[in-house]
C-alpha cells in the first residue's frame, strides 16, 4: 500500500468531512454513522470521519464511527497544533485502523494573508505536528494546504520535513480547484524527483471542482505517480465540490487498460451510496451527472437507439449493472409479501436492520393503496427514508384549502411523543405557506426559510414527490426532506423534520450523543 509502483490506487472518502462542509449538506450523528457503513460497503479504503476539533458533536460523530464502523481506517482531521491532534486521536482511537491526518498552509497567499507565518515558522509547525500525531498513532498523513498554488521548491522542502518527521502518506491538495491536469503532473513529477525518500510514503491527491477539472486533475496526478485519490460521493464539497468518487473510480475501471491501475471499489454499490448520500444531505444528483444521474445510460436519439439494439456497446461504455443500475419497470404491487419486498430491496443494493425494513414494508403497503403502479424508485424512495431519525412532533391530520384570487387556509394536528394533541390553523400565499405557518405557531419555533424545493423521484401522474426545506434559525441552517404521492403533505412533513431538528438539537431535548448535529461547527477547514 506504500509502494509507489503499485497498480493499487487507495480510495479516500471524505464525504463525512469535506463533503459535509457544502452549505447545506450537514448531516446529524446518525445520519453520518448511516453513511459511513455504506462506505464500508462499499469498499472504501479510507473514511476521514469528520474533524474532531470543530466540535463537540464533531468529536462524538467521529467517535461513534471509530468505534461501530470496521472495515476502512478511520482518519480524524487536525490542524497542526496539539489541542487538534490530540482531539482526533481521542475520536479515532478505538477504531482497529485508524490514521490521523495532519494540514497545514504553506502558499504565499495563506502565509502572508491568513497564517502571517514565515517559511521556517511553516517548517517547524508542520515537524512539530507529524511528530505529535506520529507519537500517538502509527498512520501519518500529511497535507500541506494550497499546494498547487506553492513554491515547487518551497513544496518539496516541506515534504521532505514531513517525510523525515515520520509521515507515511503525503497528500498534495489543490484546495481552490485552481490547476491543470499537465501543470498538476509536473508538481507531481517534481516532488518526485526533488524529495529524497518520497517513495517510502503513499502519495496521495485531493482536489476541488472550481474549474470543473477535480476528476481530470486527480486521474493526471495518478498516472503521475498518486496512489491514493481523496474524493466525496456525488462530488458534494465545499464551493463547486470535490473530486466525484464514482467518477473517478469508474474511469480507472472503464480505462484499466490505459492505466493499468485498480481500486477496491464494488462499483455495484456506487449507485444506491449515491441515492443514500443524496437523500440524507438534500442534494439532488443532477439528470446528466456522469455514472450515477438519471439519464447517464438514457438513449432517445434514433441512431443511438438502433445502435443500442445491435449491441450495447455502440453508445455505452459501461453497463448499467457495473454501477448497480439494475431498474425494471413495474416491480410489486399491494399484494406482494414481505419476502418479496426484501428480495426486490436487496436487488436494489440495499440492506436493511429488520426495525428498518418494517418500517418501510408498511410505508410500502400503505404506498401500493395510493399508486397504480410501483417503481423502483418508489422502493429506493421508502428505503431510504427508513433509516429517518424520529423527533418529538409527528402530523397527526392535514387539512388544507385554496381558492384562486383568496387566501389559502391550513389546518394542522400535530402529536408530540409526550402524548400531546395540537391542533392550529394560518392562512397563507398558498396551502403550503398556510401548512407551514400553522406548523411554526403549533410548535412555538419560528424559522426563516430559506430555499424550497419539489422534485418528482418517480413516473407517472401519481409520481412520487420529494419535498426539500431549507430554513435559518438562531443563525444556524436546518434542512428537512420528505417524500409522498401528495405534495402538500410531503412538504409539512419536510418543514415538520426540521422544527424537529430543531427542537432536538437544543441542550437537554435528546441523549447528549445526539444534542449537536455537524452543523454546529465553530471551525471549518480547507484542505
Amino acid at each position: 500500500m506504500r509502494s509507489q509502483d503499485s497498480n493499487r490506487v487507495v480510495i479516500f472518502d471524505t464525504t463525512l468531512r469535506d463533503g459535509e462542509q457544502s452549505p447545506g449538506c450537514s448531516m446529524t450523528p446518525p445520519e453520518k454513522l448511516r453513511v459511513a457503513k455504506a462506505l464500508a460497503d462499499l469498499g472504501v479504503d479510507v473514511i476521514e470521519a469528520g474533524f474532531p476539533a470543530a466540535s463537540r458533536g464533531d468529536w462524538e460523530s467521529v467517535q461513534t464511527i471509530a468505534r461501530e464502523v470496521h472495515g476502512p481506517v478511520i482518519c480524524g482531521l487536525a490542524r497542526c497544533n496539539r489541542d487538534d491532534i490530540e482531539k482526533a486521536h481521542s475520536a479515532i482511537k478505538d477504531a482497529p485502523r485508524h490514521r490521523i491526518h495532519v494540514f497545514l498552509a504553506t502558499s504565499a497567499i495563506h502565509r502572508e494573508h491568513k497564517l502571517n507565518m514565515a517559511k521556517s515558522e511553516i517548517l517547524r509547525a508542520a515537524v512539530e505536528g507529524v511528530k505529535l500525531a506520529r507519537s500517538l498513532v502509527t498512520d501519518v498523513e500529511f497535507s500541506p494546504e494550497d499546494a498547487s498554488r506553492t513554491e515547487l521548491e518551497f513544496l518539496a522542502e516541506v515534504v521532505q520535513a514531513a517525510i523525515e518527521a515520520g509521515a507515511t502518506t503525503i497528500n498534495v491538495p489543490d484546495t481552490v480547484g485552481y490547476t491543470t491536469p499537465a501543470e498538476f503532473a509536473e508538481v507531481f513529477g517534481y516532488l518526485r524527483r526533488h524529495v529524497p525518500g518520497i517513495e517510502r510514503v503513499t502519495l496521495s491527491v485531493h482536489c476541488h471542482d472550481d474549474l470543473g477539472m477535480a476528476v481530470a486533475n486527480s486521474l493526471s496526478a495518478v498516472a503521475a505517480g498518486a496512489r491514493q485519490i481523496e474524493c466525496t460521493i456525488n462530488g458534494i464539497g465545499e464551493r463547486a465540490g470535490n473530486c466525484s468518487l464514482e467518477e473517478v473510480v469508474m474511469a480507472l475501471k472503464t480505462r484499466e487498460g490505459y492505466y493499468g491501475l485498480a481500486t477496491g471499489i464494488h462499483t455495484t454499490r456506487l449507485y444506491p451510496t449515491s441515492r443514500l448520500v443524496s437523500t440524507i444531505t438534500g442534494m439532488p444528483v443532477p439528470r446528466n451527472k456522469a455514472i450515477v444521474g438519471e439519464n447517464a445510460f438514457a438513449h432517445e436519439s434514433g441512431i443511438h437507439q438502433h445502435g443500442m439494439l445491435k449491441h450495447h456497446s455502440t453508445y455505452e461504455i459501461m453497463r448499467p449493472q457495473d454501477v448497480g443500475l439494475s431498474r425494471t419497470h413495474l416491480v410489486l404491487g399491494k399484494h406482494s409479501g414481505r419476502h418479496a419486498f426484501r428480495d426486490r430491496v436487496r436487488e436494489l443494493g440495499y440492506e436493511l436492520a429488520d426495525d428498518e425494513l418494517n418500517r418501510a414494508f408498511e410505508d410500502f403497503k400503505a404506498l401500493a393503496d395510493k399508486k397504480k403502479e410501483l417503481f423502483d424508485g418508489d422502493i429506493e424512495a421508502l428505503v431510504l427514508r427508513a433509516g429517518h431519525e424520529d423527533g418529538p412532533w409527528h402530523v397527526d391530520a392535514l387539512w388544507t384549502s385554496a381558492t384562486s384570487g383568496a387566501a389559502a387556509s391550513a389546518v394542522v394536528r400535530l402529536k408530540h411523543r409526550d402524548g400531546r394533541l395540537v391542533e392550529q390553523g394560518a392562512t397563507g400565499d398558498g396551502p403550503i405557506d398556510a401548512a407551514f405557518k400553522a406548523i411554526e405557531t403549533a410548535t412555538g419555533t419560528a424559522v426563516k426559510l430559506h430555499s424550497f424545493e419539489v422534485r418528482s423521484v418517480t413516473e407517472g401522474e401519481d409520481a412520487q414527490g420529494e419535498a426539500i426545506v431549507n430554513v435559518v434559525h438562531n443563525e444556524r441552517s436546518y434542512r428537512g426532506a420528505s417524500i409522498s404521492t401528495n405534495i402538500i403533505e410531503s412538504s409539512a412533513q419536510a418543514f415538520l423534520e426540521v422544527i424537529n431538528r430543531i427542537q432536538s438539537s437544543r441542550p437537554g431535548a435528546r441523549p447528549a450523543h445526539a444534542q449537536l448535529s455537524a452543523d454546529a461547527r465553530t471551525v471549518q477547514a480547507t484542505v
